[in-house]
């Protein structure tokens, strides 16, 4: 028998200690070793029994989950997953773990805890699973470009390529992710241009946490990044993001391209669901569609994106090597749905060199 998933559960409320262990405890895979209230005695209960996986609450006293998780990721990377409040401040500071290296979050409900966490239970355990064979890295020393725009300031400008020039508004840069998808996804889109075309993108996360991603994103972007919003246009230099808990997918009206975001049902138990994008865009979109799959859990997209390949799409595929979970990713090139696959970093550079060769076509067409 394989030895169990070993866990510390790092939290200040004592029911939501209790009953976290609990859950973990009724997996025949996993174990609860340890329980924490405060991240200094986490710490030294880190060290001495060593777990395979920590869940950490992302607001405490004497020292808050996120400066206990960058301390952690710099010094003794591990899977973490965070538990979340679901407000709009328990999304940024989510937004925040994820990007100090937490593999993904649960969001914990604000009224009816307990009924709440069980009703949660099996997102919680896979999750702990997945993290738990997660390619953790140790954090990055903040660089500058990375800091958040402070309100009235100037969005910091991540070196980006040099704009593309007169390129078809028919084309269309889709992309799939889900667990270590936000850092991946931030990855691609701080190098994109302004006059980039437009992108549209799902990542798996729950209602409430896409608002913040997209307003953080568009902090650190050339291009405009928000949550797509149901009939509106998808226009070059923006991406648009789905909107947690809401399908989206492209649908054509004239010579231009709309967000369709409806309440249907989950595709590959997702919600946003990648499969549900790329369908729209084999079908919709054709040979102007460009995929690119990330980093995640599962197979959601796969079959999809080879649509999209058998309708003309050209398509990226991040590498094993830089993937937190090689999941979605494997899937597709299981399904023969990848041109190239590449580590995460070339991927833009990569997509632009291709855009740049359509624009060249385009000027000696003219």
């Amino acid at each position: 028998m394989s030895r169990k998933i070993r866990v510390i559960v790092v939290d200040d409320s004592a029911l939501v200690r209790s009953l976290l262990s609990e859950i973990i405890n009724r997996q025949h895979d996993m174990e609860c070793i340890g329980t924490a209230n405060d991240p200094l005695i986490a710490r030294e209960m880190i060290r001495e029994k060593d777990p395979d996986v920590i869940t950490l609450d992302v607001e405490m006293p004497r020292m808050d989950g996120i400066d206990f998780l960058g301390r952690l990721m710099r010094l003794r990377p591990m899977p973490v997953v965070m538990i979340s409040t679901l407000t709009e401040r328990g999304a940024e500071v989510t937004m925040k773990a994820l990007e100090l290296g937490a593999v993904d979050f649960v969001a914990k409900p604000r009224v009816g805890l307990s009924s709440g966490l069980n009703e949660l239970a099996t997102q919680i355990v896979d999750k702990i699973r997945v993290a738990a064979v997660a390619q953790v890295r140790r954090a990055p020393a903040a660089r500058p470009a990375d800091r958040p725009a402070q309100p009235g300031s100037a969005a910091p400008i991540t070196p980006a390529a040099t704009l593309l020039g007169r390129i078809s508004t028919e084309k269309l840069i889709c992309i799939g992710a889900s667990t270590g998808g936000t850092e991946a996804i931030r990855e691609v889109l701080v190098q994109m241009p302004a006059d980039s075309p437009a992108i549209v993108i799902t990542q798996h996360m729950p209602p409430g946490f896409t608002t913040s991603f997209a307003a953080r994103l568009n902090g650190l972007c050339q291009i405009t990044v928000k949550e797509a919003t149901n009939g509106e246009r998808i226009l070059p230099g923006h991406a648009y993001i789905a909107p947690g808990g809401k399908q989206f997918h492209v649908a054509r009206s004239g010579a231009n391209y709309v967000a369709v975001v409806d309440d249907g049902p989950p595709v590959n138990r997702h919600k946003p669901s990648v499969e549900v994008l790329f369908k729209s865009a084999a079908a919709v979109v054709g040979k102007n569609a460009f995929g690119v799959m990330l980093t995640g859990m599962g197979n959601d997209g796969a079959a999809a994106m080879r649509e999209m390949k058998d309708a003309g799409s050209y398509n990226y595929v991040q590498d094993e090597a830089s993937c937190i979970v090689f999941g979605m990713p494997r899937e597709a090139i299981a399904h023969g749905a990848a041109d190239e696959v590449l580590p995460l970093t070339q991927i833009a550079p990569a997509l632009i060199t291709r855009l740049r060769g359509a624009t060249d076509r385009l000027h000696h067409r003219i």
